[in-house]
């Protein structure tokens, strides 16, 4: 009979020692399951560098493309390190090659200025396994695009500049209505950059079947409502018979304070780009014909959310048009204006 107890005795405890193994293995299987997520997460929400490289940080337009980006980069644990080339080409060349020498970013940024300039540096970021995302303005030879022109690239978000022509064209044939004669003072932003290059060309191919429609003065406001008037002054002076004023929001903001002060409100017609808050003003008012729509702000939130996505997961995002999906494609007259929001002032 001992023996018997004995026997099982040694039963029951080699049992309770392997229910006592299970149950630590079950326990700490359930540990390593919860602390797994959370190591995941915390990989997930590690900061990531990043160099911006704007444009001109105190440019009405770009302030707000700013402010939306550290925005973005604050919920997606990222850091901006803000490079400002105030419309220097070579500045934003220099500044390029100084993030990618400072080994300290994973991704960059970038609002050309000179598109073609800068695409062996963003190749030589991309082989420094730095992800790339282009912002705003093209990044490559082709005006007409908005799929990346690098191999690579991590996000493309940006306007196409020959479509927001094409559509300004379309909106002054649509303001020059059944006139015999339009006459028209064009205003560039900078004559000589790709930018203006590529809008005029969408522009006077859209023109170009209208033959009431004349493009007889020339300017420039350099991104500048106060440049914009003297441009649109010489522009009255020149052409007392001018029926209307084309070019970006900053400088339309000039010509309206020219036509105003020259007496010719309601008489010179006013047509934009950029959906500023000036702008909208301007189409609900009357004051302006009508406007082609940016959103600066969508462009530099959209920009960090890929880049940061690209950097943490390697998965590219392609060509981002912004106002893709706006009403009307982004063309905006007084019977749409409602529909709109500013995301810059002018």
């Amino acid at each position: 009979m001992r023996l018997l107890a004995s026997s099982k005795f040694v039963q029951r405890s080699a049992a309770l020692a392997v229910l006592a193994l299970s149950a630590a293995t079950i326990a700490s299987s359930g540990a390593a399951a919860s602390v797994a997520p959370r190591l995941h997460q915390r990989a997930a929400v590690k900061t990531v560098r990043i160099a911006y490289l704007s444009f001109a940080v105190q440019n009405s337009y770009d302030a707000p493309m700013l402010a939306a980006a550290q925005a973005a980069a604050k919920r997606e644990h990222a850091v901006l390190k803000v490079f400002d080339a105030n419309n220097s080409p070579t500045t934003q060349y220099a500044q390029f090659q100084d993030a990618i020498t400072a080994h300290q970013y994973q991704g960059i940024i970038v609002q050309p200025i000179f598109g073609t300039g800068l695409l062996g540096l963003v190749r030589q970021a991309i082989a420094h396994h730095i992800q790339v995302a282009n912002l705003d303005q093209i990044l490559g030879p082709n005006l007409g695009t908005d799929k990346p022109q690098v191999k690579g690239l991590a996000a493309n978000v940006v306007f196409v500049p020959t479509e927001i022509g094409t559509k300004l064209g379309n909106l002054v044939v649509s303001a020059c209505g059944k006139r015999n004669s339009c006459n028209v003072g064009y205003l560039y932003d900078i004559k000589a950059s790709a930018l203006d290059e590529a809008v005029y060309s969408g522009f006077s191919k859209a023109i170009a079947a209208h033959r009431n429609v004349k493009i007889v003065a020339q300017g420039q406001s350099f991104f500048t409502p106060s440049v914009g008037l003297a441009a649109a002054q010489n522009m009255l002076q020149s052409q007392p018979n001018l029926s209307l004023i084309v070019g970006s929001d900053q400088g339309i903001e000039g010509a309206q304070q020219a036509v105003a002060g020259a007496g010719r409100t309601g008489k010179v017609i006013l047509v934009g780009y950029g959906a500023s808050a000036a702008a909208l003003r301007g189409v609900r008012s009357g004051s302006w014909y009508g406007d082609v729509a940016q959103l600066p702000a969508s462009e530099g939130r959209l920009a960090v959310q890929d880049l940061v996505s690209a950097i943490r997961t390697n998965v590219v995002s392609g060509g981002v048009d912004p106002v893709a999906a706006l009403p009307s494609g982004g063309v905006i007259t007084k019977a749409n204006v409602s529909q709109f929001h500013a995301e810059w002032p002018g």
